[in-house]
């Protein structure tokens, strides 16, 4: 029987507030103890204080974890009044965060894909750096609108080869990630995704075309992360599932998109 993952409730102190575009701003979060350990592709629910409109906490995913640092990162769209207080919190200011949760994206040896959209960049970055620390060579495809949206490229070149799509033909190769050349000139023997649905669906179709296995990472709608309020239900091939607890990443094999 696996042993369910401990889950902490923590006041962590923010180190810094990086801007990155006018939308985006990667949030550096440390502690005086150690962090708990994290896997690619679990999430945190941050309470956001100082915002008279923000009742409910936030999921958001675990961008990546510094360990010599011992520190947390996240990528916030301030899209909201929440996320907008987030995105403008100030050094030294204290987040509460319940981590880690959810389930994380499988760790294997094999040629893996790696394929983010928007803010659903955030958890390949994690995972990329994962795979590299334990001997791997992971493959990153990025889409985006322009290269102005595109995210922490310098960084997911770090950990493996990157390559890039924009609408507007401004960064990489012009069009969608399903489009890149990169599909039709190699094999790859799994693909992890994450970003907008559509996307993710035209991923997983790819996938499934060519006999690769999928892994897909849900941005559900989320209020308690922990399995109570049902609102992230999803439905699966073995019927309703909350992404919270038993996600948020799924085979896509199991997902009825």
């Amino acid at each position: 029987m696996v042993e369910p993952v401990r889950k902490h409730c923590l006041d962590l102190t923010v180190k810094a507030v990086e801007r990155q575009n006018e939308k985006y701003s990667l949030l550096r979060l440390t502690s005086d103890n150690e962090l708990p350990t994290m896997l690619p592709g679990q999430f945190v629910e941050v309470r956001v204080d100082g915002s008279p409109t923000t009742f409910l906490r936030r999921p958001i995913s675990i961008n990546y974890v510094n360990r010599s640092l011992n520190e947390l990162w996240l990528l916030v769209a301030a899209v909201g009044d929440g996320t907008r207080r987030l995105v403008n919190m100030r050094e030294g200011e204290s987040l509460n965060c319940i981590l880690p949760l959810g389930n994380s994206f499988t760790i294997s040896q094999r040629k893996m894909l790696l394929v983010g959209g928007g803010v659903g960049v955030a958890p390949m970055l994690f995972l990329g750096s994962e795979l590299a620390r334990q001997g791997s060579q992971p493959t990153f495809l990025l889409g985006a609108r322009t290269k102005d949206d595109l995210l922490e490229t310098e960084l997911f070149a770090k950990f493996g080869r990157l390559f890039t799509t924009t609408e507007d033909g401004s960064h990489g190769e012009r069009g969608f990630v399903t489009n890149h050349s990169v599909l039709l000139n190699e094999r790859f023997d799994a693909i992890a995704t994450c970003g907008p649905k559509p996307m993710m669906k035209a991923v997983a179709a790819y996938a499934q075309k060519a006999g690769i296995d999928c892994e897909m990472s849900l941005e559900n709608k989320m209020a308690c992360g922990l399995g109570a309020c049902l609102c992230c239900v999803e439905k699966t091939t073995t019927g309703n599932r909350c992404v919270c607890t038993e996600g948020p990443v799924f085979n896509s094999r199991e997902l009825i998109l």
